[in-house]
């Protein structure tokens, strides 16, 4: 069992008023609480697989400064769950653990749970995660439901944190106190506690696989479901939906409803497709620049998602979609399932990395718009968990968002390799555009890339003038 050098010299009885006042003076987010559920916690694997992807992302310390030791082996699961809301709850825990990382281990230290000889390293990640959680709850005890099957050491560590309830929450409002913040998301860098304002009030948004209903069709089925097609959706609390004014086939629904939505056929049977606008306005961009016949390469699409939704817009063109980067060939026959399931057929995989494909590739001969996504430091996306999610982003992604930017050998490394892939897509004689879309909100990875790459067209490494879109979208 877990233990603790302090543990021995603390009451173990709850005093219910103690516990209220020190909660109301730590955990007052100045944010109304009306109409939000009470939080009940999560079950034991979310617990598990958020402390492993915690463990992967943690912001590593000097050895001078650490006084928390992490263990380096993850903890083992009953299972690891494919299914998305699993993994989002997951994510969104070691997400907000991270965040507040530095806040959480000293709470631990001034509450006396660390330093300690007794609890094993490779615990420390649990605890930070459900120590999140426990103050998130008020420091109310969790009532797991009767048929989920238990994890030892979330039980511990449960079992642990309930018995130190008053010293954490202490500990909690004397952290509030020192940094004279109305609360602990007051103690965030302004760069990242932006970036929650932005994700909290942006909608979602939803594209029509036109390939396996119509527009009119998805309306007439959300109206049976109590949805209202609305002009705008901001500020509306009602189940309504409104029609992107830039992208006709995407639809935009308030965020409280995804919940809801997920969990519709719609959704299910691929008829309408979660994903953030920034990735239907460079496919559309593309489609404007396309003829009947014209064949498309995309770079770097990071989400399936985008390919299917390129391949839906030419879906009565006799175009083809070449998609390239897709190293291993045991994942085409899922990329092939997905693709039927979605209704595309015009789709072409290419292993060979995009730097690799020579312009006079026989393939690529009919090509006139390349769609370059390059990655990117992604510090325009506000809702990062669902970006990687989406787009099948590392994890790192979430420990420079966390910090509310990155550091300056990133950004160079970053930039250096957009302006290389748009450089090279520059050497397609025949294509006629290039579309460049980042998540960025650095104008080294934006216009300074597309600045110095048309500086190496004037160079005369081009036979004929580009046209160039690009997209730099803050989501």
């Amino acid at each position: 069992m877990l233990n603790s050098t302090g543990e021995l010299q603390f009451s173990n009885e709850e005093n219910p008023e103690v516990i209220s006042q020190l909660t109301s003076l730590a955990l007052c987010d100045g944010k109304s609480s009306a109409g939000v559920p009470e939080k009940t916690g999560y079950p034991d694997s979310v617990y598990v697989m958020a402390a492993n992807i915690f463990q992967g992302i943690r912001i590593e310390k000097s050895a001078q400064k650490v006084l928390i030791k992490y263990g380096n082996e993850p903890l083992r699961s009953l299972s690891e769950s494919e299914d998305q809301s699993f993994r989002r709850l997951s994510y969104e825990l070691a997400f907000s653990a991270l965040k507040y990382q530095d806040i959480l281990e000293a709470i631990l230290i001034d509450s006396c749970i660390f330093p300690s000889t007794t609890i094993p390293d490779h615990l420390s990640s649990l605890i930070i995660v459900m120590l999140y959680d426990f103050q998130d709850r008020k420091f109310q005890t969790r009532v797991p439901s009767d048929n989920e099957e238990s994890i030892s050491e979330v039980r511990e560590v449960e079992n642990l944190l309930n018995s130190f309830k008053i010293k954490l929450a202490a500990a909690l409002a004397r952290c509030r106190i020192k940094h004279d913040a109305l609360s602990i998301y007051h103690i965030l860098p302004e760069t990242v506690r932006k970036q929650e304002l932005r994700a909290s009030t942006l909608p979602l948004y939803a594209w029509i696989n036109t390939c396996k209903i119509s527009p009119e069709e998805v309306y007439n089925n959300l109206k049976r479901r109590g949805y209202h097609k609305v002009k705008s959706v901001l500020h509306i609390d009602d189940k309504v939906f409104a029609v992107d004014q830039h992208c006709y086939d995407v639809l935009i629904f308030p965020s409280h409803l995804k919940n809801d939505l997920i969990n519709i056929d719609l959704f299910k049977d691929y008829k309408l497709i979660f994903q953030d606008k920034s990735r239907s306005l460079a496919v559309h961009s593309v489609k404007a620049l396309l003829n009947m016949d014209d064949d498309i390469l995309m770079v770097n699409t990071g989400s399936w998602y985008t390919v299917a939704h390129m391949s839906v817009l030419t879906n009565n063109n006799t175009s083809k979609v070449f998609v390239c980067g897709v190293q291993s060939q045991a994942k085409d026959p899922d990329l092939k399932t997905l693709f039927t399931k979605m209704g595309c057929k015009n789709i072409e995989i290419l292993h060979e990395l995009f730097i690799n494909i020579e312009s006079k590739d026989h393939r690529l001969q009919k090509i006139k718009v390349i769609l370059l996504l390059p990655r990117c430091s992604g510090l325009g996306v506000s809702n990062p968990v669902e970006f990687i999610l989406n787009e099948h982003e590392d994890t790192e992604f979430l420990k420079d968002h966390s910090q509310g930017g990155i550091s300056e050998d990133k950004l160079h490394i970053l930039a250096q390799q957009q302006y290389e892939q748009l450089t090279h897509a520059m050497k397609f004689t025949k294509a006629q555009a290039v579309v460049y879309c980042t998540c960025s909100v650095y104008p080294e990875e934006n216009e300074a890339v597309v600045k110095k790459a048309l500086e190496f067209q004037d160079l005369g490494n081009k036979v004929q003038p580009y046209s160039g879109t690009l997209l730099r979208q803050c989501l």
